[in-house]
Parts: structure tokens; C-alpha cells; sequence
């Protein structure tokens, strides 16, 4: 099964910019994404605050596949 979520752009310094789903495939911005998994539709992805921005990462756990990246 291929990842549910795909980074598609990043910017300079590396943070994640647009996502891709691929089960549904769906693009969305990084904001789009946040509010996707603010309102539960994405369990295995969690929001943290870094440098002042919601930043999407995975929960951690011993899967790969549900990385980003």
C-alpha cells in the first residue's frame, strides 16, 4: 500500500509546503492540511508548533510508511 500522504513542495529551509493523498487524491496546502487533521480526518498525523507555525508531523510510531517526507 503505498503512503497516504505525500510531500509534494517544500521550501528552502525544508518545511513542507503542499501534500498530496493518495488514497483520495487530494492536493492541499499546508494550512489545508493542518485543518484536515485539526478535524480528525488524518489519526495518524498530528499538528506541533514549530517556529511559530502549525506544522503537520507523524505520530510517532514503528511505521514508515506514514511518514512525511
Amino acid at each position: 500500500m503505498p503512503k497516504r500522504i505525500t510531500v509534494t513542495d517544500q521550501d528552502k529551509t525544508g518545511r513542507n509546503l503542499k501534500f498530496h493523498d493518495n488514497h483520495t487524491g487530494k492536493d492541499m496546502s499546508r494550512n489545508q492540511f493542518v485543518s484536515q487533521i485539526k478535524k480528525g480526518k488524518y489519526p495518524n498525523y498530528e499538528i506541533r508548533r514549530i517556529n511559530g507555525l502549525d506544522t503537520t508531523v507523524s505520530k510517532p510510531d514503528s511505521t514508515v510508511n506514514n511518514n512525511l517526507g
